[in-house]
């Protein structure tokens, strides 16, 4: 697929719905950042929000004094990657990630997971609200069953042709703002 600099505003808009569709029912994230030594380092972490923002952002909650927090403040460029397995769901995700000190977000996106990491609550001084603002994304959605990859994959074998029409890949690119 292109870039939406060659796409209609509505083709974009159906991209990004497409992207959260893939994105809402994955509950672990693996979030990588650049470490001060230079290597890339991924962790689990689960998304907050219910819906992709207005401003197309990503939220977290992670602990101010780990080491997710250190490498933002050093890189602010992240990747953030999902899999469903069991749907055939797989989407990158880039962006820009800060900490956001909004104690009325914090409120808005709080829940029973986020209590279990931070017992003393959404004051808990060691919560660090981390916001990842969608520059880039890729997706692929596996269509096809199980059975119909198999035979793709053992025809691909035979002719030496990748597999085809096996699902739907996309790019949406956002706005950086």
């Amino acid at each position: 697929m292109s870039d939406s600099s060659t796409t209609s505003p509505s083709i974009e808009a159906d991209r990004r719905h497409k992207l959260w569709n893939l994105i809402k029912d994955t509950r672990f994230a693996m979030f990588t950042t650049r470490h001060a030594n230079g290597h890339l380092h991924s962790r689990p972490m689960t998304t907050q929000n219910r819906s992709v923002d207005e401003d197309d952002t990503l939220w977290f909650f992670m602990s101010r004094s780990g080491e997710p927090v250190a490498d933002i403040q050093g890189d602010f460029v992240v990747n953030v990657s999902y899999a469903n397995t069991d749907e055939d769901h797989y989407v990158s995700v880039s962006g820009r990630a800060a900490l956001v000190e909004d104690r009325t977000k914090r409120e808005q996106l709080w829940n029973k997971a986020a209590q279990a990491w931070f017992p003393q609550g959404v004051d808990d001084p060691d919560v660090a609200l981390v916001q990842v603002k969608i520059t880039h994304a890729s997706y692929w959605d596996v269509k096809a069953s199980k059975l119909t990859q198999l035979y793709e994959m053992a025809k691909s074998l035979v002719t030496g042709e990748p597999p085809r029409q096996l699902g739907e890949t996309g790019d949406v690119r956002m706005n950086a703002r």
